[in-house]
């Protein structure tokens, strides 16, 4: 009864801090920044949002004080792209609603789709995701990306941005060699029959473009013959540069072709998969164009390709100045692993990524990319108290986290994992 009286208490100390009460929070380490680290730390909490935070902070009048002396602070980790609440179980069809039918439907917004009950947006939060993009796919355009919060009662309110960014999967640019005569008994094309159907791929992209652009000048000089259009809408804010297109591209080839064409079309762009982005790394950042990196874990391609070549690879892309957020691949699969995000971005630390590097890559780069770096990502004056503590390093495996507060309220910890360990932890011994 103590214990829980003392939780209840706790917990309403921190609703009180995002309703307008001080709260300090005293910590063994505060990773403010990639950057900044307080050891000790302290960090206040008004409004919801973040008032002071150092190495020791006078204490206002009427503040309430949490030690967290044995924990480290990180901010939120942000995923740069998850299909989280649109795939439940991946081998179940009525279970999975990431993809869309059509091949160009910018339209299509996923925040509308996201199942806010969903059983694995408690499990990602538990290893301190607070936040993740959710990408629709399906088709060359597949739609608008949207970003959710990890807690909240239903879809309006989990919903953070409906539209972050609209997403174009860019069509492969690779060469099958015509000395393989037959491939699954079809004949290979000539190398001048693929050019001219490569190059016709991104004549249809390019074209379908320009219609939007037309469409865009047709309505700003309100045409009398105007008449609208969902998915030429759905561009306007790409031609206006209020928010990125991410093109969809692993492949040397396709990463060229993608950044030539927006060049051309002076589209905002980021590269999103970017398996050879570190092929092209002084060129994505002298083009100043982030890359979005989901292969850790993918094995080497090429029988000569060393074992660790994507391990390397965002050590190569941060080294050149690339702002690079680090992700898992897209898919149902990866709805499951979410909690994996920050021991795909640790792993790159033993290939050569500083960690300021890494920690920035499940942070603050991912918020610069959606641009909320003015509310999230960091943990500084006048943005929001979104944060966790973990009772060690973030990339450490065996660090649990034990803390989370989301806009400076306390967010229950709780999965289907832990459940399920209570439940079998407990379970009656039959051999008495």
């Amino acid at each position: 009864m103590i214990r829980t009286h003392l939780i209840f208490l706790i917990s309403l100390a921190v609703s009180y801090g995002a309703n307008g009460e001080r709260i300090l929070i005293k910590a063994k380490k505060i990773q403010a920044t990639p950057d900044i680290i307080f050891e000790p730390g302290e960090i206040l909490i008004n409004a919801g949002k973040i008032e002071k935070i150092g190495i020791s902070i006078s204490k206002p009048k009427r503040t309430e004080t949490l030690e967290w002396k044995n924990l480290e602070i990180y901010p939120g980790l942000i995923s740069p792209g998850s299909s989280l609440g649109l795939v439940e179980i991946n081998a179940l069809r009525p279970t999975r609603d990431e993809r869309e039918v059509g091949t160009h439907t910018p339209e299509i917004e996923a925040w509308t789709a996201v199942n806010p009950d969903s059983e694995l947006i408690p499990v990602a939060r538990a290893n301190g995701i607070t936040h993740s993009v959710i990408v629709p796919l399906g088709g060359l355009i597949s739609g608008t990306s949207s970003l959710i919060t990890l807690d909240g009662w239903g879809i309006e309110e989990i919903t953070k941005v409906k539209k972050v960014a609209v997403h174009l999967w860019w069509p492969g640019q690779t060469i099958a060699l015509s000395s393989s005569s037959k491939k699954n008994n079809v004949k290979v094309k000539s190398l001048s029959e693929q050019d001219k159907d490569r190059k016709k791929s991104i004549d249809e992209i390019d074209e379908f473009f320009a219609q939007a652009i037309h469409y865009f000048e047709a309505k700003k000089a309100k045409d009398k013959n105007f008449q609208y259009n969902a998915s030429w809408e759905a561009l306007i804010p790409i031609l206006e540069k209020k928010i990125p297109l991410i093109i969809h591209a692993n492949e040397k080839r396709e990463i060229n072709t993608a950044i030539s064409w927006a060049k051309k079309r002076d589209i905002k762009i980021i590269i999103s998969g970017a398996r050879d982005a570190w092929k092209l790394a002084k060129k994505l950042a002298s083009e100043e164009i982030p890359v979005i990196y989901r292969h850790i874990f993918t094995a080497s391609l090429h029988l000569n390709d060393p074992h660790d070549v994507h391990f390397i690879a965002p050590s190569i892309l941060a080294s050149a100045g690339v702002s690079m957020a680090i992700g898992l691949p897209l898919g149902g699969w990866a709805a499951a692993n979410q909690r994996n995000l920050p021991y795909h971005a640790g792993h790159g630390i033993a290939y050569g990524l500083r960690r300021n590097d890494a920690i920035a890559s499940i942070t603050l780069n991912p918020a610069k990319m959606m641009g909320l770096s003015k509310k999230l990502g960091s943990l500084e004056e006048g943005k929001e108290a979104t944060f966790f503590g973990c009772t060690g390093d973030i990339f450490d495996i065996r660090s649990c986290v034990v803390k989370m507060i989301i806009e400076g309220e306390e967010v229950e910890l709780a999965s289907r994992h832990t459940r399920l360990f209570e439940k079998y932890r407990n379970r009656p011994n039959l051999l008495k």
